[in-house]
């Protein structure tokens, strides 16, 4: 009877061990499972965040400015459903929520685009404008900003990262024909005019500027071949200067 008392004893306690081993596992994989949801929403929110601080050097309208902090409030609230606790969590959504209602928000347009100074601050802002238009994408897929809106600025950062680039290309151009690389010059202009004959949407900026792209390329065109022919004349003088040296009268020491 003892034995058979240890013998049930034995069973139980080795399934004890093993239920609560399984429910330790169980716990450990939820953790784990919500520390990488987490971390996954903490990408997002700092993502989402650094093209928000940098609408500064973007110009965007303020339909865009709203959709980026809705985002951002979703975001705080699936991390606040992770961590029910987080007093940080709570003051975020509450101080963004202040933000989204307020009516102060002005509109920024294209024509208020500011050149960067430098290739790389150029760089940022392509890519800055190429994760907006993909998290306008996102949002249209999650039914968060109706379609026509999704359309007209899509379209509207599309005309704003081809302006960049044709500005770009034209700063260039200017530099190395003030400093009379003409051969490079032209290269930075004709890069310029292929990007805008390759838009299928022309509006005033890219007519205005094709038509002084190509006065330009006339320029550069002229001001090569008469820089040829001055190089042509030069060198048939040097030759005759040749010449004359070759045949002239030898003198007698």
């Amino acid at each position: 009877m003892l034995f058979t008392i240890i013998i049930v004893l034995v069973v139980a306690l080795v399934i004890i061990a093993v239920i609560v081993n399984a429910v330790q596992q169980h716990k450990e994989r939820l953790a784990s499972l919500k520390r990488a949801e987490f971390s996954k929403l903490r990408t997002l929110l700092e993502d989402t965040e650094d093209i928000l601080l940098n609408a500064a050097n973007v110009p965007i309208t303020k339909g865009i400015v709203q959709m980026l902090l809705k985002r951002i409030v979703v975001t705080l609230k699936a991390m606040l459903e992770l961590e029910p606790n987080s007093k940080e969590l709570k003051k975020r959504i509450g101080e963004t929520e202040a933000r989204l209602n307020d009516s102060a928000a002005g509109e920024m347009t294209v024509e208020g685009l500011t050149m960067p100074d430098n290739d790389k601050q150029i760089i940022s802002m392509i890519q800055g404008i190429k994760k907006l238009r993909t998290i306008l994408r996102a949002e249209h897929a999650r039914g968060n900003i109706d379609t026509q809106t999704v359309v007209q600025e899509d379209r509207r950062l599309e005309m704003l990262q081809l302006r960049i680039n044709v500005e770009s290309q034209i700063k260039r151009g200017n530099q190395a024909r003030a400093g009379n690389m003409l051969g490079s010059a032209r290269q930075c202009y004709e890069k310029a005019l292929t990007t805008m004959s390759n838009c299928a949407h022309a509006d005033d900026y890219i007519t205005n500027r094709k038509s002084e792209v190509m006065t330009i390329l006339e320029d550069i065109a002229t001001e090569l071949k008469e820089g040829n022919l001055r190089d042509g004349q030069k060198k048939a003088e040097q030759e005759n200067n040749d010449l004359d040296v070759l045949f002239a009268p030898k003198r007698k020491w």
